[in-house]
């Protein structure tokens, strides 16, 4: 039996759906109750370990201390987007680059299991589904904030300051917590009725990982290939946060609208879809 919140959904037409001042205040009626979800969902990870939270931020120093030994002082890689550019500089390029995927690579490979793993909010209680995936974006951007500590501190470690671009960060960023949002709540959906989907999410990660400009410089990728990069929403990001934290580069505004707009038009989808579909979980659980 369908709740009732499930079961009102069906009122919804797809007008309203679409619309973003509607998904924000069907998300901002919930706010309480989200943020009681992302802190359980937190905590729960380092719950029973002896360091606890500590660990948030012991796995990211250390991610950066291999970085370093390994591309800066092995393979002596480099950008060679800046003349002066370090090896340590290419150890931070990378760091920036992986904790953005990271935080796309974590929403995404959870996304097909969110409905799956919780039964009991799908058909004895009634619960706003629709808060799981923004539950599992807030508890990756939670990581994702925190990782931001080493790469400031290697950051001041290398030039001895923190460039005045990188207050533009947080701006940067909303296209990336957006298509992640988006596709929490597309892959959510899909991932109750195609069990196949948590099987494939990896294998497009992989491709994302090497297409995303997160090993070399978007400078060097050939022009045959350049619409791949270009066309990728995660490689756009990864480019503008480097360019803003490294390099002192102000954000190329047109750039970044065609990348707000891709993960806005993301979002409404994925939100519209989830919401149209939601009502048969309970049929297929």
């Amino acid at each position: 039996m369908l709740s009732s919140a499930q079961s009102a959904s069906k009122k919804i037409s797809l007008a309203e759906l679409v619309l973003p001042w509607n998904i924000e205040r069907n998300l901002r009626r919930h706010g309480t109750l989200i943020q009681q979800f992302v802190k359980r969902d937190v905590l729960s990870r380092y719950r029973g370990s002896y360091l606890g939270m500590l660990w948030s931020l012991l796995r990211p120093l250390s991610m950066l201390a291999l970085y370093t030994v390994v591309f800066g002082y092995i393979f002596q890689s480099k950008l060679g987007n800046h003349p002066n550019e370090s090896k340590l500089d290419f150890t931070l390029a990378l760091f920036c680059g992986l904790i953005l995927f990271d935080f796309l690579a974590e929403c995404t490979s959870r996304a097909p299991t969110l409905v799956l793993s919780s039964p009991n909010y799908v058909t004895k209680v009634v619960f706003p589904l629709e808060i799981l995936p923004v539950m599992a974006v807030g508890a990756a951007l939670t990581q994702l904030v925190i990782s931001f500590v080493p790469l400031f501190i290697g950051l001041v470690c290398a030039h001895g300051t923190i460039p005045l671009t990188a207050l533009y960060l947080p701006v940067l960023l909303v296209p990336l917590i957006l298509l992640c949002l988006g596709l929490t709540w597309l892959l959510a959906s899909l991932g109750v009725f195609v069990r196949d989907i948590n099987s494939v999410v990896p294998v497009l990660l992989m491709i994302v990982l090497y297409a995303s400009a997160i090993f070399y410089s978007i400078s060097k990728v050939p022009p045959g290939l350049l619409p791949i990069v270009l066309y990728n929403p995660l490689a756009a990001v990864i480019d503008e946060a480097r360019n803003a934290v490294l390099w002192g580069v102000p954000p190329d505004w047109p750039h970044y609208s065609l990348m707000l707009a891709v993960s806005f038009v993301v979002l409404v989808v994925g939100y519209a879809f989830f919401m149209r579909t939601k009502n048969a979980f309970a049929d297929v659980l």
